[in-house]
């Protein structure tokens, strides 16, 4: 499996509205933290979440998250 392409060493922090959102685990999209179908034909698959109500999340940009989509601090141990 390819390492996902890593964009940043920091989350991107958003104001998202209720509804089903689907992040880029590939680092390919140009829509990110979002997946916009880049990742077709590859070993990637976009995370499906959905929120019920509008909240702040911390959305990893460093694609090595356990917690994804969202960012668990794993960008600090990058190099």
């Amino acid at each position: 499996m390819s390492d996902a392409k890593v964009l940043a060493k920091h989350p991107q922090v958003k104001e998202l509205d209720p509804r089903t959102y689907f992040w880029c685990s590939c680092g390919q999209s140009s829509k990110q933290p979002f997946c916009d179908g880049s990742l077709t034909g590859s070993t990637f698959s976009p995370v499906r979440f959905e929120l019920t109500e509008k909240k702040k999340e911390a959305l990893c940009l460093c694609k090595h998250t356990k917690k994804a989509p969202i960012c668990d601090g794993f960008h600090s141990k990058l190099k």
